[in-house]
């Protein structure tokens, strides 16, 4: 078993890594629990593979469970999810020495996360996340949240997890799809701040996404314990180190926000060809050589991620995209930062780039009409 610290003081917790967590939740989650029940939040598809053997987990620790079980999707991700969450955690009598778990990939763990941050001022929560995207991004470093009709995360708060379980055997049930959006995000940590991690996914790669453990343990490990030295040093993201965990969202964002944060274009699929366009975007400024945004781009393609905007199928122009970034939430007193590269494994925030400029360069990514 991998355990990775996240160093937040009185707020630290750990993130453990290992196949099988599921089957013994009960027995990790046992010492943080001040009742004999505990109130689980998941959605229909992870509740078909992982109900039963989570369930089973706590009552061999003698741990009555309450279920909620919800739709999955984005669209769980809303002011109805939450007002559902918040209202039947409140009829469970749930206080704010609990601990709510939140079973389930990034929708489930942003939703429950939001909600125990804002109930009765802020009661606890432990993730068990079954995605790799969950287990290597968003059940990791606190930022909870709900989508609103302007864009997406923009309703939330931070907030952090006592304990987190990556459990990889519940990747075996994840479908290919989801586990490539998902590497998207390994990828992502190799592409910001670690050339080492790029060139060893380059060559592993396809290990990882074949569910391989050993290669499955480390690219989790390592991209966990990237994600927990950056939020360390930056909880809140004030300064601009936990904002380079961001590169590819800024354009990612707005090519979800074009296909309506559907199905049509995973997160972690937008997030991969969002570090495509930045690293041309950043050798359009010669800022890195055009081999390195060509590198980027072949990871990403070789991965089974989209690399190419045309391949989307999109019926707008750079412009339109351009505007959705307006909607971002890193908007800070009117300029929208960008996250660049000098490099791979060398990311860096970019606060002087015109946005058309931006909707210029994406006319060129865009097929022509």
């Amino acid at each position: 078993m991998a355990v990775v610290p996240v160093e937040l003081g009185g707020r630290s917790y750990k993130v453990r890594i290992a196949p099988n967590l599921l089957a013994e939740a009960g027995q990790h989650c046992l010492p943080l629990l001040r009742k004999n029940s505990v109130s689980i939040v998941t959605d229909t598809n992870v509740a078909g593979d992982w109900r039963k053997i989570v369930e089973r987990s706590f009552d061999q620790a003698g741990i009555a469970t309450r279920w909620l079980v919800l739709d999955p999707g984005e669209s769980t991700k809303s002011w109805a999810g939450l007002e559902q969450v918040t209202d039947w955690l409140l009829a469970g009598q749930v206080e704010r020495g609990d601990h709510v778990v939140a079973l389930g990939g990034g929708v489930i763990g942003d939703l429950v996360g939001f909600a125990a941050a804002i109930l009765k001022r802020g009661c606890r929560f432990i993730q068990l996340p079954t995605s790799l995207l969950a287990q290597v991004d968003s059940s990791v470093g606190g930022k909870t949240a709900i989508n609103a009709g302007a864009g997406k995360n923009l309703i939330g708060a931070f907030h952090q997890p006592s304990l987190v379980l990556a459990d990889l055997s519940a990747l075996t049930t994840l479908p290919d799809r989801q586990m490539r959006a998902g590497y998207a995000e390994v990828l992502k940590y190799g592409v910001l701040g670690d050339r080492t991690f790029f060139d060893w996914l380059v060559e592993n790669g396809a290990a990882v996404l074949a569910r391989e453990s050993d290669a499955l343990e480390h690219a989790v490990a390592t991209s966990v314990a990237a994600k927990a030295r950056i939020v360390a040093e930056d909880e809140r993201e004030t300064a601009d180190l936990r904002a380079l965990l961001n590169l590819g969202h800024t354009f990612g964002h707005a090519l979800e926000a074009e296909t309506g944060f559907s199905d049509r274009l995973l997160h972690g699929e937008a997030v991969a060809l969002g570090m495509v366009l930045a690293a041309r975007y950043s050798a359009r400024l010669d800022l890195i050589s055009t081999d390195d945004a060509t590198r980027v781009a072949q990871a990403v393609e070789t991965a089974g991620l989209p690399s190419e905007i045309a391949a989307l199928g999109l019926d707008c122009d750079g412009r339109r995209l351009a505007e959705h970034m307006l909607h971002d939430k890193k908007m800070d007193a009117g300029t929208l930062p960008f996250i660049l590269l000098n490099g791979i494994g060398s990311a860096f925030v970019a606060r002087d780039v015109a946005l058309a400029d931006v909707a210029a360069f994406l006319d060129e990514q865009l097929p022509a009409h």
